[in-house]
């Protein structure tokens, strides 16, 4: 009988060939090298893969995902108080004046088909992008005053688990005010305890840069009626919310 024993699984292997012999009551077991050149063809073709998946940890596809998205969210901007005319072709023309273009999109409401009056726009490189706040914050795009600027990085230390909570929470409707100029302190909490003071909210929630915990300066809260709608407006536009004068009409 003829035996190979493999010492190594990985690199270098090393072969022995144990062969046993019986002679009356004894068996004889004997040890000689064999040939690596020969044997080791079946080993080799699994071996240089098992290394590749050993060196390929699982914290080293994810170190490798979180750069990736890092790069991306610091090209990425915010575009903000955009009038509700601009599509995404005239975004992307009033952008590109100072920088180039990979997307431009302006976000809208699914119910109403309304612009939200923002956009996200990815630029190329991370100069185009540092260019493009430098000569387009604080400028006007019909009449109104943009905020432009870097959308933040991902998550690290906020608790993600809590904002998706919040989110997967709203209650969304047709029947809905737009809040706008809100404080950066106000949460979804707080947005829904002001406005229930004068009549029943299904819903609130304070919009946040993708992301981040970062609030965008609005929010939406959510009736189930034109008549709470209404009221909302009637009572709420102009009022004072943690210090600041906020805007409320129809989403």
């Amino acid at each position: 009988m003829v035996t190979t024993l493999y010492s190594s699984l990985l690199s270098p292997p090393t072969l022995i060939s144990l062969t046993s012999t019986t002679s009356s009551n004894h068996t004889i077991l004997n040890f000689r090298p064999i040939n690596l050149q020969q044997q080791q063809q079946p080993l080799l073709k699994w071996a240089p893969s098992l290394r590749q998946y050993r060196s390929r940890t699982p914290f080293a596809a994810v170190a490798e995902e979180t750069a990736a998205v890092t790069e991306v969210a610091s090209r990425k901007l915010y575009v903000g108080n955009i009038p509700r005319t601009v599509t995404n072709d005239e975004l992307a023309n009033i952008v590109e004046e100072h920088g180039a273009v990979e997307k431009a999109e302006v976000m809208y409401d699914k119910y109403s088909g309304r612009s939200r009056r923002f956009g996200f726009v990815t630029m190329k490189t991370v100069e185009d992008a540092n260019a493009v706040i430098e000569k387009l914050n604080g400028t006007k795009i019909g009449e109104r005053e943009v905020k432009v600027n870097i959308t933040e990085k991902p998550l690290q230390t906020v608790d993600l688990p809590s904002l998706q909570s919040e989110e997967s929470e709203f209650i969304d409707s047709p029947h809905k005010v737009y809040v706008g100029n809100l404080a950066k302190s106000v949460t979804s909490d707080s947005l829904k305890n002001f406005f229930s003071e004068k009549g029943k909210v299904l819903s609130a929630k304070v919009s946040r840069v993708p992301g981040t915990s970062k609030s965008t300066g609005f929010g939406f809260v959510t009736f189930s009626s034109d008549e709470d709608v209404e009221a909302a407006i009637s009572s709420f536009n102009n009022s004072l919310l943690e210090g600041q004068k906020i805007r409320v009409n129809k989403a």
